[in-house]
């Protein structure tokens, strides 16, 4: 585990006296336009949208409350609760927070960036103590609300980037590099890939061209690929890899986005009396308790997840003083290579 805190901090939250004087109008008139009550000018409305825009404002939904004299709750966005690597990272965080008397708010992104924006401006108007958001990647308009907001933010599961404030994960590139090369490395050299919307899941990206850029060091290129439209799942992995053998080009060994579409692409195989490996290799990425109990055991990266979300629970509680702690994975050869 390496850690490094060269980040910078993130900025004080927008008020609505600061909307109100930016827009050039009293705070009563700011309030009625962001509560969307009352008669006011569509012009009016539009400097005051404009002005809340600008400054990044999100409406503070525990201003009424005289007795709160700060939130415990700290806010948590996921891309999916399907994938089983999510709940174990939550199961970690929750440990942390709760034993230091704080609740997680828990939110689904479903993948989708404009959502995860929309999801944190909802979040940070309850003004938690903290965020845990998966990944580097936001748009700009999340980025605006997460500098302007004061809140402290750690982003997890990837430290292939500049993070916005604190970061706790590992390299997906690395990740899918010690993969490549452990397959070159058995003696693999028509490999193929069968990934999920690979469009959204930008980790899954970093992963594969990890895996390319390895695979290029040693001469070498991926032969045939299958990238799915929809989420990862074992059903999408064995569809994934019927396609990729029916394309009709020879290949000895399969990497796959993650666990979850191995499987898939190992249930293909024993169906259809594809010996694993001596036909076919099969990489994936997690090392899911499921894959590594198989009676092949599957050959994977595990990642730390439950170690991960008790490691940023504690970075956003502030019991961490490095911004960037990048906690490794672990390479299981399995055996189905």
């Amino acid at each position: 585990m390496t850690q490094r805190d060269d980040f910078n901090a993130l900025t004080t939250s927008a008020t609505l006296a600061d909307v109100a004087r930016a827009a050039g109008v009293g705070e009563s008139t700011a309030s009625r336009v962001l509560r969307g009550k009352g008669a006011v000018s569509e012009r009016t409305r539009a400097k005051v949208q404009a002005a809340a825009d600008k400054l990044a404002y999100v409406p503070n939904r525990l201003a009424g409350n005289l007795a709160s004299t700060g939130s415990n709750l700290v806010g948590i966005i996921i891309p999916s609760l399907t994938n089983i690597v999510f709940p174990d990272f939550l199961r970690g965080a929750n440990q942390v927070l709760e034993a230091h008397g704080h609740q997680s708010v828990i939110a689904v992104s479903e993948y989708e960036a404009e959502r995860e924006e929309r999801l944190i401006a909802s979040v940070l108007s309850w003004r938690p103590a903290g965020l845990i958001l998966v990944g580097l990647d936001h748009t700009e308009g999340a980025k605006a609300l997460l500098r302007a907001s004061g809140t402290r933010l750690v982003e997890v599961y990837d430290t292939d980037g500049v993070g916005l404030d604190r970061l706790v994960g590992f390299s997906n590139r690395q990740a899918g590099a010690v993969a490549a090369r452990h397959l070159i490395g058995r003696g693999y050299r028509r490999i193929g890939y069968v990934g999920h919307r690979i469009h959204l899941d930008i980790r899954a990206v970093k992963r594969f061209e990890g895996f390319e850029g390895a695979l290029r060091e040693a001469g070498l290129s991926v032969v045939a690929q299958e990238i799915g439209t929809g989420t990862s799942s074992v059903e999408a992995g064995r569809e994934g890899l019927k396609r990729l053998l029916a394309q009709g080009i020879e290949i000895d060994a399969c990497y796959f986005s993650n666990d979850d579409m191995a499987l898939g692409g190992y249930f293909h195989c024993l169906s259809h009396g594809i010996q694993i490996p001596n036909q076919l290799a099969i990489f994936g990425h997690n090392g899911l308790d499921l894959a590594r109990f198989a009676p092949q055991p599957l050959s994977s990266i595990r990642t730390p997840r439950a170690a991960m979300g008790e490691v940023a629970a504690r970075m956003v509680l502030g019991q961490e003083q490095a911004k960037l702690i990048d906690i490794g994975f672990e390479l299981l050869e399995g055996g189905t290579t």
